[in-house]
């Protein structure tokens, strides 16, 4: 098995977008060959030409691997506070530092539960690739 690093992003002061870090020591200790690795968007972002992220996803009712930047849906930015995820890979995208990323997209709803069962058979799926 090849070790790699899985970002999580989100933020943990929106109950709907914290999901995914709310998961993440659980999925280093069910998964201690990858490192997880939090995500701010607004932070120094990783200049690595291939990303996987987990991130929770509004307006889907299932996990959803997003592999085109191109179809991530940008919101209006009034201020840096906007400044989100998709913007970031974007930019890197157009600036020739990111080749390819891969999100593991979480319904903003679900529960704990239900996300860590089914972002675990997705990481192992990511580990037979």
């Amino acid at each position: 098995m090849k070790k790699f690093t899985i970002f999580v992003a989100g933020n943990l002061l929106i109950k709907e977008d914290s999901v995914a870090l709310k998961l993440m020591p659980k999925l280093a200790k069910k998964f201690p060959q990858i490192e997880f690795i939090e995500l701010e968007p607004t932070d120094n972002f990783p200049e690595e030409k291939f990303l996987t992220i987990i991130d929770a996803v509004e307006g889907i009712n299932e996990i959803k691997i997003i592999e085109d930047i191109d179809k991530i849906v940008l919101q209006k930015s009034f201020s840096l506070h906007d400044f989100d995820l998709g913007t970031n890979l974007k930019l890197l995208k157009k600036a020739g530092k990111l080749e390819k990323v891969k999100i593991i997209g979480i319904p903003m709803k679900w529960k704990e539960k239900q996300a860590l069962e089914e972002l675990c058979k997705q990481i192992k799926k990511l580990l037979n690739e």
